[in-house]
């Protein structure tokens, strides 16, 4: 069952690469008295994700601010070494938050979980745009087919703020 809008974050551990390597950072460390938008991706430097996806998220981070979010972050079943790169290669370094969930165990908590095998992809997490307030979601969007960025774009989240 997929997580619904006025529900809580399921506990999970992510890992974010710091200085010290890959890091664990719970939901708690996360999302606990913040209010941000968390966009789940299939595949850092995947077409759509890289080119369609990111892009207007880190275009319109003043934007977000201005609506009152704390942060956006993004999610993907990456590890976090890629995540990493990938943060750089957008010119996102330190402006966007890249949480690894390597295992799916976020994925696969929320219900936003999609079998990629068929493409040699593996688990992976579905496209989706939300908003956590203090770990309960305010805001949930999912597109209906990965390869698409329409319900899910920081243009139309920023609409429904």
């Amino acid at each position: 069952m997929t997580i619904a809008v006025g529900e809580r974050l399921p506990q999970i551990t992510f890992r974010v690469l710091t200085s010290e390597g890959p890091t664990p950072r719970t939901t708690d460390d996360i999302f606990k008295g913040r209010r941000v938008v968390l966009v789940g991706v299939p595949g850092a430097f995947t077409p759509t994700c890289h080119r369609n996806h990111a892009p207007g998220f880190i275009a319109n981070l003043d934007a977000f601010k201005e609506k009152g979010i704390d942060a956006v972050l993004i999610t993907s079943t990456n590890d976090a070494f890629v995540l990493d790169a990938w943060a750089k290669a957008l010119g996102a370094d330190g402006q966007i938050e890249f949480l690894s969930d390597g295992n799916a165990d976020f994925a696969r908590a929320t219900g936003l979980l999609f079998d990629g095998s068929g493409f040699g992809l593996g688990p992976r997490s579905q496209r989706y745009a939300m908003v956590v307030n203090d770990g309960v979601v305010e805001v949930l969007n999912v597109e209906e087919a990965a390869g698409q960025v329409q319900v899910t774009s920081a243009e139309h989240l920023l609409e429904s703020l």
